[in-house]
C-alpha cells in the first residue's frame, strides 16, 4: 500500500484538496498543524507513484509531496484510529465494528464504515453540517424532502433521515460512493434513495432542503444551478466544505439564488452555512 501525502499552507488547501479528489474521489485523509494542512490518499503500488519526497507548486504556492510504502496490514490497523464522534450532544457517529456503548439511549446513532467513500463524522465540515442540521431540527425545520449533494458515505443523508427529514435522496458522481451510501443506509435501517449524477453535467432532483458538503467551486456551481431554476428555490440549504476565507464568495453566490444566511459555523480553517429562502 502506498500513502501519498501533500502538505501545504491553509491558503492552498482548497486547490490541493480539489486536485486530490480527482485522484481519489472516495475520500482524503486530513491532518492539520500550525500553518499547514496535509492531505493523504492511499492506493496500491502502480496506482500511485512512489515519489519519495519532492516539492511542487499548486498555483503560486509551494507544496511538499511525499509518498511511502506502508505495512500490508494497514487496512486492518487503521480501524484503531476511528472512534465514535458525538456531535451537537445528540448525534453519535460510529463505525460498525464498535459495539453500542453506554449512553447511546436518546441519541441519534449514525453507523458509518469509513472506506472507499468520504465521510466519517470526524472532519470539521461533516461535524458542522450535522450541527446545523440538528439546529434546524430543533427549530422544527426537519420536514419535507432533503437532497444530499456529494453524499459520499451517506453520513449526512443518514443523519438528516434520523433527524426527521424524508424522503431523503443522496447524489454522488462516484459508483463507489453510491454503493457505500446504500450499504450504510441499510446498516442504519433508514430508507434513502441514492443515485449517481455528475453535478457539473446535469441537474439532479432537488428537494425542499439541500445539503451540500462540497468544495467552494462546486458550491458556486450549485448556487448557479439553483439561480437558473426560476420556478424553484429550496426552503433551506446547509453547505460546507469551504474555507473560512471563501465564505463571503459562497454566500454571495447563494444570495444570487435568493438564499440568505441563517447561521454560520467556523472550525479552524473551515466554515459551514445554514441558509434559508429569502
Amino acid at each position: 500500500m502506498i500513502r501519498l501525502a501533500v502538505r501545504c499552507s491553509p491558503d492552498a488547501a482548497e486547490l490541493v484538496l480539489a486536485e486530490l479528489l480527482v485522484l481519489a474521489p472516495g475520500g482524503v485523509e486530513e491532518e492539520q498543524g500550525p500553518g499547514w494542512v496535509e492531505y493523504a490518499i492511499y492506493g496500491s503500488p502502480g496506482e500511485l507513484p512512489e515519489l519519495g519526497s519532492v516539492e511542487a507548486l499548486a498555483g503560486e504556492e509551494r507544496i511538499e509531496v511525499t509518498s511511502e510504502e506502508i505495512p500490508d496490514d494497514w487496512a486492518d490497523r487503521w480501524r484503531d484510529f476511528h472512534e465514535p464522534v458525538l456531535i451537537a450532544d445528540r448525534v453519535l457517529v460510529r463505525p460498525s465494528w464498535l459495539e453500542p456503548g453506554d449512553g447511546e439511549d436518546g441519541l441519534h446513532v449514525v453507523v458509518v464504515d469509513p472506506g472507499q467513500a468520504f465521510g466519517t463524522g470526524a472532519h470539521p465540515t461533516t461535524r458542522m453540517s450535522i450541527e446545523l442540521l440538528a439546529d434546524l431540527a430543533d427549530a422544527g425545520e426537519a420536514r419535507g424532502t432533503a437532497v444530499d449533494l456529494g453524499t459520499g458515505s451517506g453520513v449526512l443523508a443518514i443523519a438528516a433521515a434520523k433527524l426527521g427529514w424524508g424522503p431523503v435522496l443522496g447524489v454522488d458522481s462516484e459508483e463507489a460512493a453510491v454503493e457505500a451510501a446504500r450499504e450504510n443506509a441499510a446498516l442504519n435501517g433508514v430508507r434513502i434513495e441514492v443515485v449517481r449524477a455528475n453535478l457539473r453535467e446535469e441537474v439532479p432532483p432537488l428537494g425542499e432542503t439541500v445539503i451540500a458538503n462540497l468544495t467552494a467551486p462546486l458550491l458556486t456551481e450549485v448556487a448557479a444551478m439553483i439561480a437558473a431554476r426560476e420556478d424553484w428555490v429550496p426552503r433551506m440549504l446547509v453547505c460546507s466544505g469551504l474555507l473560512a476565507t471563501q465564505a463571503g464568495e459562497v454566500t454571495a453566490a447563494f444570495e444570487q439564488a435568493h438564499l440568505r444566511v441563517r447561521e454560520r459555523r467556523d472550525s479552524g480553517d473551515w466554515s459551514a452555512l445554514a441558509m434559508e429562502r429569502a
